[in-house]
């Protein structure tokens, strides 16, 4: 099962950090002055809840352990952003050392309030090149101005997940590869029903379950901030060429009340009940667990797996997507930083770890190594994810100082735009350009 990242979530962490850069005042990297060769036992906290998910943790762990004697780990898992920060800031023994989490949009949060160690410093010492270890995509989300204050611990990729069954009934041969190849493809897959559908090609709305803006406007290759930092989002066509493409999209599949009315009937995101897993959405925005999810959940239909499909005048680039994924950081406030510095490195840099975990939840391994190695279990449906991983245009959304407050501006935006409460698209997008600038600029 994967891991539910919303950027609701990502809210709820930046504000709880937003108090941190007071209360943060550890030590980090060369000024760590703890033996991490004595014995210890460190506190891990991490937000997966599923019991494969706690296996697969607990094995890794135990692997770690085995490998350094000296050092226990007590793990706690299921523990959300907001229950992290409020550890952090109360301190004490019962405070985590090392974190995982999943919101990888409060990384700039993270960074610019103290809240994690700057882990440079025990890069350097531990003589590795963070650039030859890990993709520069993932590099760019687990940083801040300079400040290495996470890494990754796997990662997501998003494409298209298919019903190849519904594809051949439709007489289609192949995944769609351009925008105007996926309308087509999405207006002959959907099957209206008076007010409602037997059947939706895709379900485009913003609320669509994955369906984001920004993995949506990742196939625009759009650059969010300018080289000044300001927001690049009235200038950057490539935001105005989403939106529009995608509201033209919800027009030409009924328009955005009758979708939104037959989306309500739909199961829960991770469940059986899942409306891919039902026949009512054929193609599905998702990423590389939903394939074997789906297989968990009993379908009788054949899966396929492809990329999102790009804009026209951007065919060449087909393959790219939107990357994320998991973030593993030391709490500042620790005074155990070597010995934490000993878990952080196994479990992001050691290839055999990354790509046991990797095998045990279906997650894109973080690593360069951990990508290629042969010991990864690779099915068909899940080598599409890690050739969109591999991709040189696939991308991200940056770290900002407010966390990811920025990308829910843009998706307020994003809503309107669907739903036609706003039709100025390129004055909608000045004005949350500016309220973005504001924002970034309180936030530093």
């Amino acid at each position: 099962m994967p891991r539910t990242r919303r950027l609701t979530a990502a809210a709820t962490a930046v504000a709880a950090l937003s108090v941190l850069a007071t209360a943060c005042t550890g030590q980090s990297g060369t000024a760590a002055s703890d033996d991490p060769n004595q014995e210890v036992t460190l506190n891990f906290w991490h937000g997966w809840s599923a019991p494969s998910e706690a296996k697969a943790i607990e094995e890794n762990i135990a692997r770690f352990e085995k490998a350094h004697p000296n050092i226990k780990v007590k793990v706690t898992g299921n523990m959300t952003d907001d229950k992290i920060n409020q550890a952090l800031r109360a301190g004490g023994d019962k405070a985590p050392d090392v974190v995982s989490s999943f919101t990888t949009d409060s990384v700039g949060k993270f960074c610019n309030s103290g809240a994690f160690s700057d882990l440079n410093p025990f890069l350097r010492k531990a003589g590795i090149d963070k650039t030859k270890v890990f993709p520069k995509t993932l590099l760019d989300y687990t940083q801040f101005n300079g400040n290495q204050c996470t890494l990754p611990l796997l990662n997501d990729a998003y494409g298209l997940v298919y019903n190849k069954d519904a594809f051949k009934a439709a007489g289609i041969t192949e995944p769609p590869r351009t925008w105007s190849q996926f309308v087509e493809v999405a207006q002959k897959l959907t099957k209206p029903d008076g007010d409602s559908y037997t059947q939706v090609g895709i379900m485009p709305t913003y609320h669509g379950y994955e369906t984001t803006p920004a993995r949506l406007a990742a196939q625009w290759s759009p650059k969010y901030f300018d080289a000044d930092g300001k927001s690049n989002l009235a200038k950057d066509p490539a935001f105005a060429s989403m939106l529009t493409a995608q509201k033209d999209l919800v027009a030409k599949l009924g328009g955005y009340e009758k979708l939104e009315k037959f989306r309500n009937t739909f199961g829960d995101e991770w469940s059986a009940e899942h409306p891919f897993h039902k026949g009512q959405v054929v193609m599905q925005i998702d990423g590389e667990w939903r394939a074997s999810m789906a297989k968990e959940a009993g379908v009788t239909f054949e899966i396929g797996t492809a990329p999102l499909p790009v804009p026209d005048d951007q065919a060449a680039d087909y393959g790219k997507g939107y990357l994320s994924g998991t973030i593993m950081g030391i709490a500042s406030g620790s005074k155990k930083q070597n010995a934490a510095w000993e878990l952080v490195k196994y479990m992001t840099t050691d290839t055999e770890a990354v790509v046991a975990f990797a095998n045990a939840i279906h997650n894109v391994p973080s690593t360069l190594a951990a990508l290629e190695s042969p010991d990864l279990q690779v099915t068909p449906e899940f080598k599409t994810f890690l050739d969109i991983a591999r991709h040189p245009k696939s991308s991200t959304t940056p770290a900002q100082a407010d966390g990811g407050t920025y990308q829910l501006t843009f998706q307020d935006l994003a809503y309107a735009v669907e739903k036609g409460d706003v039709a100025d698209i390129p004055a909608g997008l000045a004005k949350t350009g500016r309220q973005i600038d504001t924002d970034i600029a309180k936030a530093k």
